[in-house]
């Protein structure tokens, strides 16, 4: 998929080219997706001064307004499902078959932002007289933007990660700046496409592939009073840190656990568990957040878990992300590939096992399951967004808990368990945003809250919880009434 024309960026919501482009390349064949026409400084401020000025405006946008853009949204996605599919494949070298859910996921958000816009903000009362100093007064509390966002979003996801970002803002009314990863530019671009053809303000959204190194005025731009990032560890704190008085949300990733317990023991159950681990572990080529990367398995089922898992693993087909066959694709480029390699050879050296995979082939890096690796090696403590897994024997269930918890990331953790009061106290005991009970942690819905603790990050997305992430509550007192 190529063209020879530049995709345009979208300051306050028309099309624009500006002095210079971004071409955009496959990780799958190494060509030209396309070039992406890039912002110049002052288009940037163009988009943040028409943001600045039309959020009273977009706040007062009728509800019945919001939603039907965002249900235009919903249409123009459905009727152009494959065709961004393939664009999103292209891009970011995901299998196809999972950029076609990520083209669902993206339509399941947009339709949950626009029942949240018809729902949102119809205000609470409070009867102020349970004390005799209230008597004949009323708190009504309604949510209000704390001003414009700027909402970073990462390659792994271009599409749904980017409508996690301003399908929330426009449900709410609040004007949203949208910065899409330089690797994977186009999906967001074309989402700007999308959104072109609503009623909107000029103002109320803008999409902006600015260079990264161009970003710091922008995060420190007081206008720009929320930001809102999902990426890497030391990027997300690092704008936390530089800018302290602002709202800052960030979903920073983690090194998912799926914990399996004694219980989980019958021959259906343990295929049931290493289906879901291998494919899991390896169905982004291990570039999601919520990634299987930890197995934590009982001492009373490791042994015969574990051959399953690997023979699961060796059953996924690594290739072509543009082929329907294809489980397994490339990593989103050559030099991730490299460190995900190095990071094995280092567990390796340190005495790991490889079970299965462990080669590298340019970008692409074979799914690979490790045991008996050393707790302080990068693959057990970091997230290694790789298709790498790693396998650990305990006794117990207090254990297993133990070693879940044994890490810095706390986003979601699975639990393989039939033990309902032993899902209830995993619930309590797992340092995590997140428990899937019966699964592994790779489960998100666009309804319920996401995101972690530690270093996961701060605040929620989930359409609803990221409005409330963008909004704060204002109370008007009306006094003198008769109740």
């Amino acid at each position: 998929m190529s063209t020879a024309t530049s995709h345009p960026f979208w300051p306050a919501g028309r099309a624009a080219t500006g002095e210079r482009t971004l071409e955009v390349t496959s990780p799958g064949d190494g060509g030209v997706v396309g070039p992406a026409a890039v912002p110049t400084a002052a288009q940037t401020e163009e988009a943040v001064a028409a943001a600045a000025a039309v959020t009273a405006e977009f706040a007062a946008t009728p509800a019945h307004v919001r939603a039907a853009a965002l249900d235009h949204v919903v249409r123009g996605l459905g009727e152009r499902a494959e065709e961004i599919a393939r664009l999103i494949s292209a891009e970011n070298g995901k299998p196809v078959k999972w950029a076609r859910r990520g083209v669902s996921r993206c339509v399941s958000v947009f339709r949950w932002a626009a029942d949240e816009a018809r729902r949102f903000n119809g205000g609470t009362a409070q009867r102020l007289d349970a004390d005799a100093g209230g008597a004949g007064r009323l708190a009504l509390t309604r949510r209000f933007p704390y001003g414009p966002v700027l909402g970073i979003a990462p390659f792994n996801f271009p599409l749904n990660l980017c409508a996690h970002k301003i399908a929330p803002a426009l449900a709410a009314g609040v004007p949203l700046i949208l910065k899409p990863a330089p690797a994977t530019p186009l999906s967001a671009l074309l989402l700007g496409e999308l959104l072109a053809g609503t009623d909107l303000p000029a103002g109320a959204w803008s999409v902006l592939p600015v260079p990264n190194e161009a970003m710091e005025p922008l995060v420190a731009d007081p206008r720009l009073p929320v930001i809102s990032f999902t990426g890497s560890v030391p990027v997300g704190w690092s704008i936390r840190d530089a800018v302290p008085r602002k709202r800052v949300t960030l979903e920073l990733g983690g090194n998912g656990a799926a914990v399996v317990l004694a219980d989980y023991a019958s021959d259906a159950d343990l295929d049931h568990a290493a289906g879901r681990i291998a494919t899991f572990s390896n169905y982004q080529a291990g570039q999601s957040c919520i990634s299987v990367q930890r197995v934590i398995a009982d001492a009373a089922v490791h042994d015969r878990l574990v051959p399953r898992i690997v023979a699961a693993v060796e059953a996924l087909v690594t290739g072509d992300p543009s082929d329907d066959a294809t489980d397994v694709g490339p990593l989103i480029d050559e030099g991730a590939a490299r460190r995900v390699e190095s990071w094995v050879r280092e567990a390796t050296e340190a005495g790991a096992k490889v079970l299965t995979g462990g080669t590298r082939d340019g970008a692409t890096f074979a799914p690979t399951v490790l045991a008996d690796v050393p707790a302080d090696a990068k693959v057990s403590r970091e997230e290694v967004f790789g298709p790498v897994l790693t396998v650990t024997r305990v006794d117990g269930e207090e254990e297993a808990f133990a070693a879940a918890n044994a890490s810095k990331f706390g986003l979601q953790a699975g639990l393989f368990t039939h033990d309902l009061r032993a899902a209830f106290r995993a619930h309590r005991a797992l340092e995590v945003g997140g428990v899937v009970v019966g699964d592994v942690p790779s489960y998100r819905a666009d309804q319920m809250p996401y995101g972690g603790v530690k270093d996961s990050g701060v605040g929620r997305e989930g359409v609803r919880f990221a409005m409330e992430d963008y909004t704060y509550e204002r109370v008007m007192v009306l006094t003198g009434l008769d109740l």
